[in-house]
């Protein structure tokens, strides 16, 4: 059987408590192995899903802030090293006055989190106390972690923080003038041809989108995601994306059409140890094997979203998983790595 049958048979035999619900796409090179939609991108509707259809990509979307960081350093407009209060006069009374940019990048920053995953699991709590539909932009985000004190010293330990992120958007804007999204569309969309990416509004999604779904299984009961993230995305997550438009994506990114390779080096670079074989670098996760770098890494989860993202260093194979429904999508990554190691061992003999 070719990848695309083992693949295929798969997805369409998982055990898991709902049918995957997404889009797939494998691709070596200049080769695509595998490129499938499954389920529906409107359920009321029955609008199935293709490869074309745009997902949610929850945090899998902080390369792009990271990016557009680099980019204004690369451009000479800040450096990795500038301080966070030289370059922005909002008060932050409790925080440390040396927190840099690339503390900021690489979660070492020690700052307050606005939903910090080490307290709370439940993305949909923030929300009682602040309308999601408030939250248009970084700065809306403020009042939910400026007060707060800080969570231990810069650089002495890793801690992921969206809080930083957010921090990271509002640089952008100060530096470049630009309110973020309109930022990452110009410098990032546009370049890399990614016609059906984008910070589309909740309420005013585009055609060929996927509305995120919530089921309660129990319950044989299902609501979508609208209330339950904020309005639009910004710095710290949710834009949206394709299967197609993330093959341009790290297409462009890996052939320097964002930035030079001596700054790409830096986005790149396994900057601090999060576990075992693990790393991460400026708004990417880094897999090694013994010890040497195998792939690169972009995840996302919100209510109703879950993304995969990886580019193996070595083979160029890239996995793209795109998904609307609350259900891990590690299992279709790992089978796709087991496909390629099998074929690798047997060439090997």
């Amino acid at each position: 059987m070719t990848i695309a049958e083992k693949l295929q048979n798969f997805v369409l035999s998982g055990k898991d408590h709902l049918p995957f619900s997404g889009s797939i796409l494998v691709q070596e090179g200049q080769n695509t192995h595998y490129k499938e939609g499954f389920g529906y991108a409107n359920r009321s509707e029955k609008l199935q899903i293709t490869p074309s259809t745009k997902f949610g990509m929850a945090s899998g979307c902080k390369i792009f802030t990271s990016l557009s960081i680099s980019q204004l350093v690369q451009a000479g407009r800040l450096s990795f090293n500038t301080r966070l209060k030289d370059v922005l006069i909002a008060p932050f009374p409790h925080f440390h006055p040396d927190i840099t940019i690339h503390q900021l990048l690489t979660h070492t920053s020690g700052i307050p989190d606005y939903f910090d995953e080490e307290i709370m699991d439940d993305f949909e709590e923030l929300w009682k106390q602040v309308p999601m539909y408030s939250i248009k932009t970084p700065k809306d985000f403020l009042p939910m972690f400026q007060q707060e004190k800080m969570k231990f010293t810069p650089g002495s330990s890793f801690a992921y923080n969206n809080a930083g992120y957010i921090l990271l958007g509002l640089v952008v804007e100060e530096i470049s003038g630009q309110a973020f999204p309109e930022y990452v569309q110009k410098h990032i969309f546009n370049v890399c041809e990614m016609t059906d990416s984008g910070y589309y509004r909740m309420d005013q999604l585009p055609e060929h989108t996927a509305l995120g779904y919530i089921d309660n299984v129990e319950m044989d009961t299902w609501k979508t995601n609208i209330y339950s993230v904020p309005i639009i995305g910004g710095s710290d997550g949710g834009a949206f994306t394709s299967v197609i438009d993330l093959v341009k994506f790290w297409d462009g990114l890996m052939n320097g059409k964002l930035l030079n390779k001596t700054f790409l080096d830096q986005i790149l670079c396994p900057h601090v140890e999060s576990g075992e074989e693990m790393a991460y670098g400026y708004g990417i996760w880094i897999s090694k094997e013994k010890g040497e770098i195998s792939k690169y890494l972009l995840f996302g989860y919100d209510p109703g979203v879950r993304m995969h993202s990886s580019f193996h260093v070595k083979t160029k194979i890239q996995t793209h998983i795109l998904s609307n429904i609350e259900q891990s999508v590690y299992p279709i990554g790992s089978y796709v790595d087991e496909l390629f190691a099998d074929i690798k061992a047997h060439q090997n003999l």
